[in-house]
């Protein structure tokens, strides 16, 4: 069955189309009008369609990247259904190098937006009506905020079975059952039906190639499953099912002070051991971090400087730990460059 159009602000977009538009967003105080990036490819034959967004916070960039690959990619030709990609949602934050909004208002709590309210609101309202509403399915991708890092990891609603099948399939080597926050785009598309995916990679303002070759492979393999694209025909795939967390938590620093860290992002952890020792400039009070409990690390301050409270490592609790360690190892050996490996177009970022 041909794919039927779709309409974006005014614009429609026929089967077998490739194409980019700006969608207006406003204008800086110099009257420069601001617009958001939108690419649509509409498979010739009928489909899911789905979004595919990134930036909603404005630091945070490797979606960005993530986003600029996938559209480059060759299997995409035999698309069946349609891609809505957003790269850059939050613009006036990426320009800024900011998570935030001018007005300081977080986009990710400002869904579903109204025509009337805050610049936030507005731009939520715009991304709901005119790409979300219209879409069968989603991803966001997101990392970790600055000076943190993330472990590249799912989070979704797992009740549901659609978005656990979308989640099992993309590969993640964690998966973490995330209760949905209010304002948050997940909810949003919640309330109309739509399974989505979070997924969580890498740090605020810095490219992860592990992170981002991994966030690639995961918009494919959901694309497969949703038989927008074809299997693969390679056989030497071999999947691993990600593990699920049972529940996640941050241990903050218990001192102000400079944290010397002892434990990398996935590293395998056990009850009371040694994370990191927090010290005043000179050396005369050290003050140990250990671990509450065993688990992996799938978060991390990468900032030595630390203040009472601040939240420093995130572990990850499971039912068989050592089980998810070894996920952990083996998603690192399949995503990390080879480095004997000869340049490509898209040779690894360093």
């Amino acid at each position: 069955m041909i794919n039927k159009p779709l309409t974006i602000n005014g614009v429609t977009f026929p089967a077998g189309s490739n194409t980019t538009i700006e969608l207006p967003v406003g204008r800086l105080y110099t009257h420069t009008p601001v617009t958001m990036p939108v690419h649509v490819i509409k498979g010739r034959k009928t489909g899911p369609r789905l979004f595919i967004c990134a930036a909603i916070h404005g630091d945070e960039i490797i979606g960005v990247e993530i986003i600029r690959r996938l559209l480059k990619n060759p299997s995409l030709k035999r698309l069946r259904g349609t891609i809505i990609a957003v790269p850059v949602v939050n613009v006036h934050g990426l320009i800024n190098h900011s998570r935030y909004l001018p007005d300081r208002r977080d986009l990710n709590r400002s869904f579903p937006g109204s025509v009337k309210g805050s610049l936030a609101a507005r731009l939520a309202n715009l991304l709901m009506t005119e790409i979300i509403t219209q879409s069968s399915h989603g991803i966001d991708l997101h990392s970790g905020a600055l000076h943190r890092d993330n472990l590249p990891q799912i989070r979704a609603n797992l009740d549901d079975e659609e978005t656990e099948k979308l989640a099992q399939a993309f590969n993640a080597p964690v998966m973490i059952s995330s209760n949905l926050r209010d304002g948050s785009l997940r909810e949003a598309a919640a309330e109309h039906g739509i399974p989505m995916l979070l997924y969580e990679a890498g740090e605020a303002l810095r490219f992860d190639e592990v992170a981002i070759r991994a966030g690639v492979k995961g918009i494919i393999n959901v694309m497969r499953v949703l038989e927008m694209l074809p299997p693969s025909r390679s056989k030497s795939i071999k999947h691993i099912p990600p593990v699920v967390a049972r529940s996640s938590t941050w241990l903050r620093a218990p001192e102000s002070g400079i944290l010397r860290a002892m434990v990398a992002l996935g590293s395998r952890v056990k009850k009371d051991i040694l994370l990191g020792v927090i010290s005043d400039p000179f050396g005369e009070t050290e003050t140990s971090v250990t671990s509450a409990y065993s688990g992996i690390v799938i978060g991390r301050s990468n900032l030595p400087l630390v203040n009472e409270g601040d939240a420093l490592f995130h572990i990850a609790r499971f039912e068989r730990v050592l089980e998810a360690a070894n996920r952990v190892d083996e998603f690192n050996e399949e995503h990390t460059p080879d480095a004997s490996s000869s340049p490509t177009p898209e040779s690894p970022i360093i």
